[in-house]
Parts: C-alpha cells; sequence; structure tokens
C-alpha cells in the first residue's frame, strides 16, 4: 500500500512539473498620476499603462528614459520603449519571422498575442481576416489603443527606421522614425518586489 501510494505521488509530481507554465498579467495597482502598472510574470517586465500621445521615435525614446514613476513610495526612473528582435525586415504569418503577423518574440507582440490573447488580423496560414481579430481584449489595460506603437528597436539595417506595433491588427513591421505613434513605456522585473522586501 506504502507503495503504490510513494508511485501516485512521484507521478503527481512528474505531471505537476510537466504541465507547461502559464504566464499572467498581474495588476500591482495605480501610481500616483493614477496609472497602472501592471507585471508580465512570463517575461519578467512591469508594463506602465498609459499611451503617450503620438510622436516621433526619437521623441518617445526620450519621453520613456526621462519617465519618473511613483508608486508605493517608490520612484522607478528606469523605464524605456518595449524591445523587438532585430534582423533583416522578412514578411510572414507564421510568427517565425521578423515583420508580419503571429510574432510573439517582441514584447508587444507577446503582450498582444500571448499575454492579453488578441488575433492578428491573418491567421498563422495567411489567411484571413480571422474571425474576432484585433485589439478585442485589453485585460488590466485601461489606456492601450488600437494603433501603432513604437519600439525602442532601431531597425539596424537602416537606421532611419525603427521597429514598430499595431496593436489595431497585431502587424510587426519597421516605419520611418520621423512617423508619429503612440508610445507604452516598460521597465525591466516587477515593481512589487521593492515592496515586499
Amino acid at each position: 500500500m506504502k507503495r503504490i501510494l510513494f508511485l501516485l505521488m512521484a507521478v503527481l509530481v512528474v505531471c505537476v512539473l510537466a504541465a507547461p507554465a502559464h504566464a499572467f498579467l498581474i495588476n500591482r495597482g495605480t501610481d500616483t498620476a493614477g496609472n497602472r502598472l501592471i507585471f508580465d510574470d512570463d517575461l519578467n517586465i512591469t508594463w506602465y499603462d498609459f499611451s503617450n500621445a503620438a510622436n516621433t521615435w526619437q521623441n518617445q525614446v526620450n519621453w520613456a528614459l526621462g519617465l519618473s514613476v511613483t508608486f508605493d513610495s517608490t520612484t522607478y526612473d528606469d523605464w524605456r520603449l518595449p524591445t523587438t528582435v532585430d534582423g533583416p525586415s522578412v514578411f510572414g504569418f507564421d510568427g517565425t519571422t521578423t515583420a508580419g503577423y503571429n510574432i510573439t518574440t517582441s514584447e508587444m507582440g507577446h503582450l498582444f498575442y500571448t499575454e492579453l490573447g488578441n488575433l492578428g488580423l491573418f491567421d498563422t496560414s495567411g489567411s484571413g481576416p480571422q474571425s474576432g481579430w484585433g485589439l478585442n481584449n485589453t485585460g488590466d489595460f485601461q489606456n492601450l489603443i488600437s494603433s501603432v506603437y513604437w519600439s525602442g528597436t532601431e531597425y539596424a539595417t537602416d537606421t532611419l527606421y525603427a521597429w514598430t506595433f499595431v496593436f489595431y491588427n497585431g502587424y510587426q513591421d519597421t516605419f520611418y522614425k520621423l512617423n508619429d505613434f503612440y508610445a507604452l513605456a516598460v521597465r525591466s522585473g516587477d515593481v512589487a518586489a521593492a515592496t515586499s522586501v
């Protein structure tokens, strides 16, 4: 009997360890300006739930770098624009390319597809428009706009361009830096970690 119980416990432990990890967005609360700080436990980053007004890439980079957020008596001034994996702009639908749809290797693509569970205009086979596409789920975000956002990643092939993510339809590509697009700020780590010490 003890042996059977031991084997059952061992099987249970193996099943729990073999189960895929599930990522979550966790609302940590609001800063002194009333904007939410949302932790992505999968990427270990904290999103600042504020969409900065549309502006050029360099102005958005400067905005994020100059951002100072006070939350739970601690001031955070280590913000940046979200990153994107850089490389030659190769278009695709299956999520394995740098440009196109269903890409989750960028922080905004990961947020749109993986964390919020939204669908791109086209599915991974290139069929579309697929039913239910677009920014239908914003989770705990109150200020996420169905529009184009700058990433902090320049396009190395031509530094007059930088990577963007389109929350309207799940599209990722490069655009000329003098275009006016929105920006989100993000920082590494969890703001709750500082308050739990």
